[in-house]
């Protein structure tokens, strides 16, 4: 299969006109001017903007669905809603649960990303600090215990991509030593840390900041706290939740200019209300009310996640960068494609020769008007639904 189109973002350079050329589910070569000379079918896409595939490292559920549930009806309907966003790599996010809970999650999570559903697991605690505990039940947040933590690592084996501790918990540098040494990513999140006990956690291997400046202790002149030790390191890829409400829009570039091109992964936190009406829905035990698209925790100010999708967190990292329009969407696409998917090693990311075909066709408002995973379309009318 040959594609042309009047832009296409790569992942490391803006191709303008430019084609690519795919066999099976792997993308062959792309380059920009004319297409080469090929007996394959040639599909002009037109004047339109093709990106990588969206990779969302952070997401809870969509469209109804909660992946709390570990069912693949409620996995299948959660990830097919983003995939017609275009987020064609997911990594499913465990709020904390109780010891038993969570081991079921973590298996049942764990075979459906053996059947393809998701790409990987996310255990977001519960190794988190009470006091930046967020939309987690404080109940249910405790230190890590060897036992517990081997136990989890076990059932979820290679699927678990990433796991969110607070360093400042008793056992949390050994535990994220364990974490590392198991395969998976730490991360640093949910926290009331020092700047010194951030970089301890850091030099234990932790190499990812959860949603930086949510539910995490503020900067303070005298106490950097985890934020500065977190964007000073280069070892660590710094997570934003980049919705508007989350983070606004001048953090969000401070933070871009801080860190560089390859550090910042757009994610959503996305939690089952996302696509759906304001009403009242689960987050794990959590339950939450949305109005007006926010999601809070019922009863409280406490944000819950989001509501929002990677093509919308996409234009958003495009439209408040800051950067004339070419380098605003190489950003964007770094951003939300090539970090997120080197930051937890995942497959290769990007419109180039040996990655999957993954890409999203984008109109001239960067809406998402066409979707192909792993070399096939999806239907032309579900997509950006």
């Amino acid at each position: 299969m040959l594609l042309t189109a009047q832009t296409i973002v790569t992942g490391a350079e803006l191709l303008r006109p430019g084609w690519i050329e795919l066999a099976g589910d792997r993308i062959l070569g792309a380059g920009a001017g004319s297409a080469p000379r090929r007996d394959a079918a040639a599909l002009d896409l037109g004047a339109v903007t093709v990106v990588p595939g969206f990779v969302d490292t952070h997401v809870h559920g969509g469209g109804g669905a909660d992946f709390a549930a570990a069912t693949a009806g409620q996995v299948g309907t959660a990830a097919g809603f983003h995939l017609r966003h275009g987020t064609t790599t997911l990594i499913a996010s465990l709020l904390s649960a109780a010891p038993d809970e969570l081991l079921r999650q973590t298996a049942a999570l764990a075979a459906l990303v053996d059947d393809g559903l998701i790409a990987g697991i996310h255990l977001e605690g519960p190794w988190l600090a009470v006091g930046r505990c967020g939309a987690h039940d404080p109940a249910l947040l405790r230190d890590p215990d060897p036992v517990e933590l081997d136990r989890v690592l076990a059932a979820g084996g290679p699927a678990i991509r990433m796991v969110t501790v607070a360093p400042e918990r008793a056992g949390a540098i050994a535990a994220i030593r364990r974490i590392v040494a198991a395969g998976a990513v730490a991360a640093v999140g949910h926290t009331d840390a020092t700047y010194a006990q951030t970089g301890a956690a850091v030099a234990a291997g932790a190499t990812v900041a959860t949603h930086l400046f949510n539910a995490m202790r503020p900067i303070h002149h005298r106490e950097p706290g985890p934020v500065i030790a977190l964007l000073e390191d280069p070892r660590v890829s710094v997570e934003l939740i980049a919705d508007g409400l989350h983070v606004h829009p001048a953090l969000y570039r401070r933070a871009s200019a801080a860190v560089g091109p390859n550090r910042v992964s757009l994610v959503t936190d996305a939690m089952s209300a996302a696509g759906m009406p304001d009403g009242d829905y689960r987050l794990g035990p959590r339950q939450v009310r949305v109005c007006d698209g926010q999601a809070r925790v019922a009863g409280t100010d406490t944000i819950a996640g989001g509501t929002a999708t990677m093509d919308a967190v996409f234009r958003f990292a495009v439209h408040n960068s800051g950067l004339p329009r070419d380098a605003a969407l190489l950003q964007a696409v770094r951003q939300a494609c090539i970090n997120p998917a080197r930051a937890l090693r995942l497959d290769r990311p990007g419109l180039v020769a040996g990655a999957r075909g993954d890409l999203v066709v984008l109109d001239d408002a960067l809406q998402v008007s066409a979707v192909m995973a792993a070399g096939r379309w999806l239907p032309t009318d579900t997509a950006g639904r």
